[in-house]
């Protein structure tokens, strides 16, 4: 029984995988925030269903992805980062 409803993680995480690329391409900021912590819950999901069947290569592409979005939450904060010697595009006079 248990068999069962590990696998179907796979459902809901792809369902939060798609939900995410929807919020991430939002020009919302919220949205675009909310849509990195929804890729990363499907991260786990996908973590969790790959090791029930024994898929090493999704997890560990889940392993990178997750780090991925990470970068890209961060790159999505407003807040002005230290001086990296990178201009910043979001603060650019028009």
């Amino acid at each position: 029984m248990t068999d069962d409803y590990v696998d179907m993680v796979q459902w809901p995480a792809m369902a939060l995988t798609a939900l995410a690329a929807w919020l991430v391409g939002s020009r919302s900021l919220t949205k675009r925030n909310l849509g990195f912590w929804v890729f990363l819950a499907s991260n786990v999901l996908w973590v969790i269903w790959g090791w029930h069947v024994r898929a090493d290569a999704l997890i560990i592409l889940q392993v990178c992805l997750a780090v991925l979005n990470i970068r890209g939450a961060q790159k999505n904060d407003p807040s002005p980062a230290p001086h990296s010697g990178e201009a910043d595009p979001r603060h650019f006079d028009r």
